[in-house]
């Protein structure tokens, strides 16, 4: 049987729910559950081995996003595909909401107040973007993606976003939007000379938008340059991590034993520098096997995206993994001193509310992909399911 609904036509049969629960990549979950794991110890150690205030939160918040990611899986892919616009307009509608509701919090206007938590949309809108994206390109032919004006509409699609969160300000959050956008459009198959025009242009726009920066903004790219400039001041919290990973050693100092983080020398232990606290109390080793529990994560996402028979669910999958691996990549990198520091969570270890749970609706997500991986849905005309 074929339906058709708003010129997106859908296949059947359908899986049923027992068929769903059987294709779940559980081992994908696993590993997720692992990381999340090491992450309430992490965050049990930075109140000095109290569960409070943080790591029993962050447990609770981590029951219902799972929920909400196993839930997320076992709705068809073709939920997600029919209303991704739907659900970008209404991250946007948040994230502009933020201009006249949000709360300032550490010197940036980023949160909407609910009550029983803050919200933070630029955090959907990680989510919400690829989805739109991918529904985008799902419906257009490589030779229509080769065309410059049909990137107009999916550059509309990033560039608001990015200019409301740029307005917050959050910069780390805008250059992840723009870099896992930058990862779609290749997926999707536009042209490297393309990516390359727009680099160019970027690098020669670098002393313009310079000058658009916050004060805060360019002393941490000054103090990235030359960190003991200010060792005392713009400088002291890259300083302080880098004596905190050094001293770690290979095997760490011990759980809650590390000095940098107890002492509270370590600013932001259990948001930002978190992974710092790790790499203090467990050493290289420690670093590495979390490392190495993302790039498993990372692959299993790909993987998932590779097998799946739909451009809109092999999109969500590559667009989802990539922004993950950013989280990492740039949070590791930030707090190594590689990359100036930008204030972006370590996913499913930094305590946070908004980033857990949109970080696991991400993997419900790329579930749902791996659970539907055998729907074709047809760019255009009549849907097959085989």
């Amino acid at each position: 049987m074929t339906t058709f609904r708003r010129g997106l036509s859908f296949s059947r049969p359908e899986l049923t729910l027992g068929q769903k629960l059987w294709n779940i990549n559980w081992m994908l979950v696993i590993l997720i559950a692992a990381i999340s794991t090491i992450g309430f110890g992490m965050l049990y150690s930075a109140s000095n081995g109290n569960w409070d205030p943080w790591a029993s939160r962050q447990i609770t918040r981590f029951g219902v996003g799972v929920f909400a990611m196993l839930l997320v899986a076992v709705i068809d892919i073709r939920f997600w595909m029919r209303y991704a616009y739907l659900f970008y307009a209404a991250s946007l509608l948040l994230l502009a909401s933020v201009e006249l509701v949000g709360t300032v919090g550490m010197g940036a206007q980023r949160w909407i107040d609910l009550r029983l938590f803050q919200l933070q949309p630029s955090e959907l809108m990680k989510v919400a973007l690829v989805l739109a994206l991918a529904r985008y390109f799902h419906g257009l032919t490589m030779e229509e993606i080769g065309r410059p004006h049909y990137l107009i509409t999916p550059l509309v699609l990033v560039m608001a976003p990015i200019i409301l969160v740029l307005r917050q300000p959050d910069l780390g959050t805008a250059l992840l939007i723009l870099i896992a956008s930058g990862a779609l459009f290749f997926a999707a198959g536009v042209r490297i000379w393309k990516f390359a025009l727009v680099i160019i242009c970027s690098l020669a726009a670098i002393p313009i938008a310079w000058e658009f920066l916050h004060e805060y903004q360019q002393q941490r790219i000054l103090t990235f340059l030359d960190p003991e400039s200010d060792p005392l001041g713009a400088g002291y919290h890259i300083l302080q991590s880098k004596i905190a990973l050094g001293s770690g050693g290979m095997f760490g100092k011990g759980f809650i034993q590390g000095t940098q983080s107890h002492l509270n020398f370590l600013p932001e232990k259990q948001t930002d520098f978190i992974f710092t606290m790790l790499a203090e109390e467990f050493g290289m080793a420690g670093g590495f096997l979390l490392l190495g529990l993302y790039g498993l994560v990372i692959l299993y996402g790909f993987a998932i995206a590779v097998r799946s028979r739909s451009q809109f669910g092999r999109l969500v999958a590559i667009g989802l993994a990539t922004t993950f691996f950013l989280y990492v990549f740039i949070n590791v990198a930030m707090v190594m001193g590689l990359i100036p520091v930008v204030g972006v969570p370590l996913p499913l270890i930094s305590y946070g509310g908004t980033a857990m749970l949109t970080v696991l609706i991400s993997f419900g997500l790329i579930l749902s992909v791996s659970v539907h991986r055998d729907v074709v849905i047809a760019r255009r005309g009549l849907d097959t399911a085989l």
